[in-house]
């Protein structure tokens, strides 16, 4: 019988059957990779079960007895780590306590380290113990003052006696920075212009330098003690170790303190002052022992 009623009809209906095929081809093939994914998952979802069926079939009593044992060990350790841990704290808190202190007194040592510093470097300089500097005491120093004094008066003889040539000047360093310094003498020769030791001078420039300084002595003492005066002084012995002139020279400075308002008394065994000095006490030892002193005015 006609369907269709031409042929156009009939092609547009074989055309859509065709496609509802394919569709349902497609579906069909969907469907079956959705079944054999799902087949897979059952696999996989039995084999873990098989899994866990032998884990549970392997647990034993004396399992869950272990799992217990195990579970109150874990909790005494945690019991004595708390108990440990208080300890620690503790003690971390007296060792922060003692550490404060230490660091105080850390604090104080150095404090007192730098004062210390301080009053060595002062006990030093006033021993004249300074590495590297001269060694000049603290008495030296207020020494050299006075001695300064003692040395201008006895120069105002010296040059006199020693004919303008010498004066004498406290040395201004040591010989070396290990020695003790500050009453060191040098005297200066006006002579040649140099600045020597007084240990370079003759006998009788020593003598001459000597007998200066005690006269610049006896003045200090005069003008610095409240008015004590040296009245009188004796020179023992030294005017042998002098020349003509330098003994002419001594003697007219010597004159000139007796001149004044001092006496000056000199023993010696020089022969040739017999002849300069008017006013003497002659000491004779005798033959039979003994001496006689005989007094000439």
């Amino acid at each position: 019988s006609a369907e269709f009623s031409n042929a156009g009809e009939a092609r547009a209906e074989i055309k859509r059957l065709e496609n509802a095929a394919a569709r349902a081809a497609s579906a069909l093939n969907q469907a079956e990779k959705r079944v054999a994914q799902s087949n897979d998952m059952i696999s996989r979802l039995s084999g873990r079960l098989d899994e866990l069926k032998a884990t549970l079939d392997s647990l034993t009593d004396h399992s869950l007895e272990e799992a217990e044992r195990r579970e109150r060990e874990l909790r005494e350790m945690l019991k004595v780590t708390r108990e440990e841990e208080k300890a620690a704290g503790q003690k971390a808190a007296a060792n922060k306590t003692a550490a404060d202190g230490y660091r105080r007194v850390d604090s104080e040592l150095e404090t007192a380290a730098k004062k210390l510093s301080l009053i060595k470097d002062l006990s030093d300089t006033a021993n004249g113990n300074l590495t590297g500097k001269e060694k000049i005491t603290l008495e030296a120093y207020a020494q050299g003052a006075f001695f300064d004094r003692i040395i201008h008066s006895a120069n105002l003889r010296f040059l006199k006696m020693s004919g303008g040539q010498y004066e004498m000047v406290r040395a201004k360093n040591a010989e070396n920075n290990r020695s003790q310094s500050g009453l060191d003498l040098n005297v200066i020769d006006y002579y040649n212009g140099s600045e020597r030791s007084v240990k370079t001078l003759s006998g009788g420039e020593s003598f001459m330098a000597s007998l200066s300084l005690a006269l610049g002595l006896a003045d200090e003492i005069k003008s610095s003690a409240g008015g004590i005066r040296l009245d009188s002084m004796f020179i023992d012995e030294g005017f042998g170790s002098l020349d003509d002139e330098s003994l002419d020279q001594a003697l007219n400075t010597l004159a000139a303190l007796s001149g004044g308002d001092r006496s000056v008394g000199i023993i010696s065994h020089v022969a040739s002052l017999k002849e300069r000095i008017d006013r003497q006490i002659l000491v004779t030892k005798n033959t039979s022992g003994g001496s006689s002193v005989k007094v000439i005015v």
